[in-house]
């Protein structure tokens, strides 16, 4: 752990194929189910020596159901090797992330379960499986290249004010864009000469705002991600958490064909 047929007929019969396959298209669309989604954000650097066993576990994780998210940070990149998936919003955003935790301080690697400090990663994966009624609902799809659409909406609780309605619930949520399928040949610092492979590598992070939703007032968010990277399959995640306790509320992860 470190810290710090005739013309006509073919004509039609052509256009009916078209309009045919036109509908056949799928849409890519995902939902979010009954149960919280499970987020799992890993704040790992290539220039640190303890990170590598952390990087695979995450890979480990395809398939699991869960959101999971590999920030890479940028303060280590001083003992000799640049980290060049680092960025400062990542470093900020694991800051933020202490402070809702009342942590000391920032170290890599650190996994992060649901919002909160989770230092027996690598004991267990008991609590990825833990079951949670969620309090919202997320529907994500791509409306375009590179453009996607989510609908976010309260699901009814049970009544908490004066007038026997249920109140709106607050929320935060953010974007990230996330890849498979990177590596890096290390060749100065803690992990020269090592091979290192990454999925879940964060490309992109995006804060999307505060809301307040209840049932009858769904909130839609837009997003336009960085293109496609050739050979990298990438998911879109959209992660919304309790604002004042860092909670995960819901989350959903999308993988389009492109």
């Amino acid at each position: 752990m470190r810290f710090v047929a005739t013309p006509f007929i073919a004509a039609c019969a052509l256009f009916t194929w078209s309009v045919a396959s036109m509908g056949a298209q799928a849409v890519c669309k995902a939902s979010s189910g009954e149960s919280i989604t499970p987020v799992v954000e890993l704040y790992t650097s290539e220039g640190c020596s303890s990170c590598p066993p952390a990087d695979q576990w995450a890979s480990s994780l395809k398939g699991s159901g869960a959101v999971v998210q590999a920030f890479h940070v940028g303060y280590w990149d001083y003992i000799g090797w640049v980290d060049r998936f680092a960025a400062p919003a990542y470093t900020g955003r694991q800051r933020e992330v202490a402070a809702l935790n009342k942590l000391r301080g920032i170290y890599t690697p650190q996994v992060v379960l649901n919002g909160k400090d989770w230092p027996g990663w690598h004991a267990s994966r008991s609590r990825l499986t833990e079951k949670k009624a969620a309090q919202l609902s997320i529907t994500l799809e791509q409306s375009g290249a590179d453009q996607f659409q989510a609908r976010v909406v309260s699901i009814a609780r049970g009544a908490d004010n004066s007038a026997g309605e249920a109140g709106p619930l607050p929320w935060s949520a953010y974007w990230t864009v996330t890849e498979h399928g990177h590596n890096s040949k290390v060749q100065a610092g803690e992990n020269a000469g090592e091979f290192l492979k990454h999925d879940f590598v964060v490309r992109q992070y995006t804060q999307a705002g505060d809301y307040a939703s209840t049932p009858a007032k769904p909130q839609i968010l837009g997003f336009r991600s960085i293109a496609v990277t050739a050979g990298q399959p990438r998911q879109i995640n959209l992660v919304v958490f309790d604002k004042k306790t860092g909670d995960t509320l819901q989350a959903v992860s999308l993988q389009c064909a492109g």
